[in-house]
């Protein structure tokens, strides 16, 4: 008895054609014509109309999204398909929920599956219980043949001789060893990557300098004709980020750095590869392999400061790296009440530091909560006495940067000028080999050689362009200035040029961490330097209602006890010569001590106060005491006449009391004799 009737025959037939990978595209051809033969075996079983459904060529069937297999549940269940043809199994699904999908709407509608077995009638048992045992073997097989491979693949690995592709700057001598690329424009090129993010310390800054200088990179290109091969490119940041984080730059093997992760996404099993895995899960890693562009001690400081960073990635521990705002210890700090990362925020140029860590993730009040000036100022004061014997080291340092800037660029531009030399010495070494009166050849060719010889005109003229912008070395007064810059590093550090991204990567260079706390009116700052040493800072808050421009409490005092005795202009005077500036640091004037006195409410100084208070100058008790003015002060300080005085400087105030009693005291007991013979000795 025969499985297929009447009403099979009036549906259509399905012929379904899979292959998993591009390779077996081009490669496996025989199995791509045995499936589009199905269609005559279905011709000749007697089916009128054969539909081939040829969508997922190329597409696993493993559960990845086919648009081909989708196309043909919708047709079943809709009635329109008498029969499904298939070569074997594996070739309608490779994993179970497909399968077993398949065969029950399959069996809802009476369709039959062909492969080149047999015909199977889903409604039956038995073909029901041999279909589930052929899609069971089908995904066992798939199973097995992965589990294989990748065994295989470690195996070798873990030798460090499995190479799937040799990153740029690196060529394969041999099955299982790799060298550095000869090209010396390839060695410079990620040289220069390398040394451009030790001097910025930031992935997106190297790709941006790379761009501004117009300096290529070399990629790695593979092709079918002509294998790999290096292809010269404008820097993009991936490639730029791929250089900075691969370890094979660091003379080290690599294996398994990556992975795929599977997640269903509307009913299907979504794979994402190419996931990231961190550097204690890789499966292999073989130091000092072969020759590194940098050593694994700095790999590994690079991969800290990108890290760093990442504070997009919602990393907590990530410093952030150095922007433009004026905050200096933006990242750095860490509040020492809670543990959280603290954060910055700005009212205009000055910023306040924050932590809001318990309000946003629990709901509680904020932790704490300073302004930045005064922490800025004390932690940047710390980090200049830390660093001060270094100072002419980075003043020479800066020579040097500045005598090898433009170089970079220029010396990768000497090295293609080479290159497109001998591009088009070959093009005209072909063009002379050729017979001239054989245009065919030799027009293609003569073209050919005008390009090169553009290439070497447009190189030509970029070196001139670098040339034409090269800054004047630095004279020696210019040199001269440098060196006193480095040996005074608080000049250098507040000076007009140095930007605060600057001074922040100088930090960042010297900190890896500042923990705070604020105990009452304090600022209490733990600075972990790099070394592993720390350094304990603590600071005074400003009061409520006070900013940063507030003159302190003792000249406040000292103003309003000196408006008794002066003017405002001797007032100012006194202020200047005590040392002590106005709240934005400047010096004291007459229209400054008046403004200061109004905004308090001090009164102005009047003449008749002296009389009031019943005190009288220095100068004027010498006067009634007929006796000179360092007598005077004598007889003060030894407390023979009572007298004040503000401050160091300021006029001395003494009770005219008690000056009129020492006079009453040692008025002279005998008069003088009215004997007119008697003369006064005058000594001049």
């Amino acid at each position: 008895m025969t499985k297929i009737t009447a009403d099979h025959l009036s549906r259509d037939a399905f012929v379904y054609i899979r292959q998993s990978t591009a390779d077996q595209l081009v490669h496996n051809q025989e199995s791509r014509r045995r499936q589009y033969g199905l269609a005559d075996r279905a011709k000749q079983l007697g089916w009128v109309t054969v539909e081939i459904v040829d969508d997922d060529l190329g597409r696993s069937g493993g559960g990845v999204t086919r648009p081909g297999f989708e196309r043909l549940l919708a047709a079943i269940c809709q009635g329109r398909v008498g029969a499904v043809f298939a070569i074997e199994a594996s070739r309608l699904a490779r994993n179970g929920r497909d399968w077993h999908t398949l065969i029950e709407f399959c069996g809802l509608v009476g369709t039959v599956i062909v492969d080149e077995d047999g015909i199977y009638d889903p409604r039956h048992s038995n073909d029901r219980l041999l279909l589930g045992m052929k899609g069971t073997m089908s995904e066992f097989e798939l199973s097995l043949f992965r589990q294989r491979s990748q065994e295989a693949l470690r195996q070798k690995a873990r030798r460090g001789a499995l190479f799937l592709g040799v990153a740029a700057g690196y060529v394969k001598t041999g099955r299982d060893r790799i060298e550095k690329d000869p090209d010396q424009r390839v060695q410079d090129a990620l040289g220069i990557v390398f040394a451009k993010f030790a001097e910025l310390q930031s992935v997106r800054q190297v790709h941006a300098w790379l761009r501004e200088e117009g300096i290529a990179l070399p990629t790695a290109c593979h092709s079918a004709a002509e294998g790999r091969s290096v292809v010269w490119r404008a820097p993009l940041y991936n490639t730029v980020h791929n250089i900075l984080t691969n370890p094979i730059y660091a003379g080290a093997y690599a294996f398994g750095r990556t992975t795929s992760k599977v997640s269903v996404e509307e009913g299907r099993k979504r794979v994402r590869r190419g996931v990231r895995r961190p550097l204690a899960e890789w499966d292999v890693l073989l130091k000092d392999q072969h020759e590194g562009y940098i050593s694994w001690t700095e790999f590994e400081r690079n991969q800290r400061v990108i890290a760093d960073n990442a504070t997009g990635k919602g990393n907590a521990v990530a410093r952030g790296a150095a922007r433009h705002g004026e905050s200096l210890l933006a990242g750095l700090l860490r509040c020492g009440h809670c543990g959280r990362k603290m954060y910055v925020a700005y009212g205009g140029k000055a910023g306040r530091y924050h932590c809001e860590g318990a309000l946003v993730n629990h709901g509680a009040e904020r932790c704490i909560s300073f302004g930045g000036l005064r922490a800025d100022h004390a932690v940047g004061a710390e980090v200049l006495r830390v660093l001060k014997p270094l100072g002419v080291d980075a003043a020479v340092r800066a020579l040097e940067a500045q005598a090898g800037e433009m170089s970079a660029a220029k010396r990768q531009l000497e090295l293609a000028l080479q290159r497109a030399r001998f591009e088009a010495a070959h093009a005209r070494r072909q063009y002379d080999a050729v017979d001239p009166t054989n245009r065919l050849v030799a027009g293609e060719l003569e073209r050919r050689w005008n390009e090169a010889l553009q290439v070497v005109r447009g190189i030509e003229s970029e070196i001139a362009a670098i040339e034409a912008r090269k800054p004047a070395p630095l004279g020696e007064r210019e040199r001269e200035q440098l060196m006193r810059l480095g040996a005074d590093l608080e000049l250098a550090w507040s000076h007009p040029a140095a930007t605060s991204a600057t001074r922040k990567r100088i930090m960042r260079a010297a900190l890896s961490e500042i923990v705070v706390r604020v105990e009452a009116e304090h600022i209490e700052m733990v600075l972990h330097w790099q070394g592993g040493d720390h350094t304990a800072l603590k600071l005074k808050k400003n009061g409520v209602g006070k900013h940063r421009w507030t003159i302190p409490e003792d000249t406040l005092s000292l103003v309003r006890e000196l408006a008794r005795f002066m003017p405002d202009r001797q007032i100012a005077r006194l202020l200047n010569r005590a040392g002590k500036p106005t709240g934005r640091g400047n010096g004291w004037t007459q229209g400054r001590v008046c403004s200061f006195r109004s905004h308090y409410g001090i009164a102005v100084h009047r003449p008749s106060e002296w009389a009031e208070r019943g005190e009288i100058t220095l100068e004027a008790a010498a006067q009634i005491m007929d006796v000179s003015v360092m007598t005077a002060l004598r007889m003060v300080r030894r407390g023979i006449v009572k007298g004040r005085q503000v401050c160091r400087g300021a006029p001395w105030a003494i009770e005219a009391k008690d000056v009129a009693a020492y006079r009453a005291r040692n008025e002279p007991r005998r008069p003088l004799p009215a004997d007119s013979a008697q003369g006064c000795l005058n000594f001049q």
